[in-house]
Parts: C-alpha cells; structure tokens; sequence
C-alpha cells in the first residue's frame, strides 16, 4: 500500500481539532545492478521494475536494461554494458549529476497547446490523497504512455523512463512532465534518457538551466493553466514568436 493513516492536532483560527489524515509511505529497497548490491533507494513500494530499469537508464549506469526482476524489497537489475562506476544517494533517491554526457538527438516539436496538455497531467490520485508526492508523466505523439507517483521527484522521472524502456518505446520522440524543480540533476536524467523536452509546474536552477542548454533539451518551467516559461532551446515550442533553432 503506498499510503497510511497518522493522526495529528489540526490548529486553525477556530481552535483545534484531531484528525487522521492519509500520508504516503516510504521505503528503503535494495538495487542490484548484475548480481551485486549497488545502492539503496528510498520509494513508495510500486512500480519498482520501472524504477529500476529506468534508474540505470538516467544515472549512465548502462545504455541498455536486458532483466529486471523484483524480490520483496530488493531490484535487481541485469545489464550488458556498465558505463558507470558508483553513486551517492540522497534521501529523495536522487544522485548529485550536474553535467550531460552528450546532447540529445531529437527534432521533435511541441505547441504550446502540448505544454498545457501535458502540464494538466501531471497530478496523480496518490497526490490529491495525501499531498506528499511528487508526480511525473511521459507522453509521445500526443498520448500518455506512462505516470507515476513517489515521494522523490527523482524516482518519479525513473519510474516513467523505466515504463518506456522496458515496452520499448523510443523516448527521443517524448515529452517529459514532472511537478518537482528542475536543478542539473533532474535534467541531467532526461538527457542520459535522451527527452528532448522537460515540462514542470516548479522552478529550475541556473545550472539546471547551464545543463539543458549544453544537452539540448528544451526546458519548460512554471506551467500552470496556460502560462509557462521557457528556459533554453525555445525553438521546440512552435507558435511563440520567438525562437530559433541551435
């Protein structure tokens, strides 16, 4: 269950009340990457095949995901190639990346009718229930084709890489939408994943906005109803009046 139930004091102007409230549920899990213990992560309890197909994916770890099983509260996942060594994480899940491999490969174009279609996705049922998760959603050619809800914002972003990877779904031809900020790690992992295009209802950070420029990804900040900014490689986002291909 990705939720349960805690009881509080609710303090307001009118006094005080005791209520039980639904909070999201974390957990410690295990990832193995070819049969050795790489790391802890810190998740909800679902969609941990995706989490861990799409973790090797976005941190560099390998290009390409061939198993990935799960066993109580332990991934493991099985890949040909190793590219990367080890990595620290935080209490989100998330790795501290600042720097794109490369740039991503994609010609893939966007309306602003897409950013605002995408934008009023990006909300999920664990969310409206508890108020503690951030939520991520993938799209290509105008359909969902994944969702997720986690208490980090970088498992989110695994979790709907990891849907894609493992149906093999080409994600230079998809846009990414998330609710949480956007600094170098988080688009960094678009970039190793190769998304063209980042959508998020948050802010970004100055090196969040260095790292999408040197990959070539279109980052699209503060998209709430039909207003957003956006930050680098504008020329993805036709009918704004501005803009040019770099």
């Amino acid at each position: 269950m990705s939720f349960s139930h805690a009881k509080g004091i609710r303090v307001g102007q009118d006094g005080t009340e005791e209520v039980e409230d639904l909070v999201a549920r974390e957990y410690r899990l295990r990832l193995n990457v070819n049969g050795k213990y790489f790391c802890d992560m810190i998740a909800t309890l679902d969609q941990l095949r995706e989490l861990g197909a799409g973790f090797v994916i976005c941190e560099g770890i390998s290009p390409k995901v061939d198993e990935v099983t799960v066993r109580g509260e332990e991934i493991f996942v099985e890949c040909s190639s190793m590219q990367g060594g080890g990595c620290e994480i935080g209490t989100s899940g998330g790795v501290s990346v600042e720097t794109p491999s490369g740039r991503v490969d994609s010609g893939l174009t966007i309306s602003r009718e897409d950013v605002t279609f995408v934008t009023r996705h990006v909300e999920s049922e664990l969310w409206r229930q508890t108020g503690g998760v951030h939520c991520s959603v993938l799209f290509r050619d105008g359909e969902l084709i994944a969702k997720s809800a986690d208490v980090g914002r970088h498992n989110t972003v695994d979790k709907v890489v990891g849907t894609a990877v493992l149906a093999g779904i080409d994600l230079p031809g998809c846009v990414l939408g998330c609710t949480g900020r956007q600094p170098a790690g988080m688009v960094v992992k678009a970039a190793r994943a190769g998304i063209p295009v980042v959508i998020s209802r948050a802010a970004t950070t100055d090196r969040g906005i260095a790292a999408a420029e040197a990959a070539g990804i279109t980052l699209i900040c503060f998209s709430r109803n039909d207003r957003f900014t956006i930050y680098s490689n504008p020329w993805r986002v036709t009918g704004i009046g501005s803009g040019r291909k770099v």
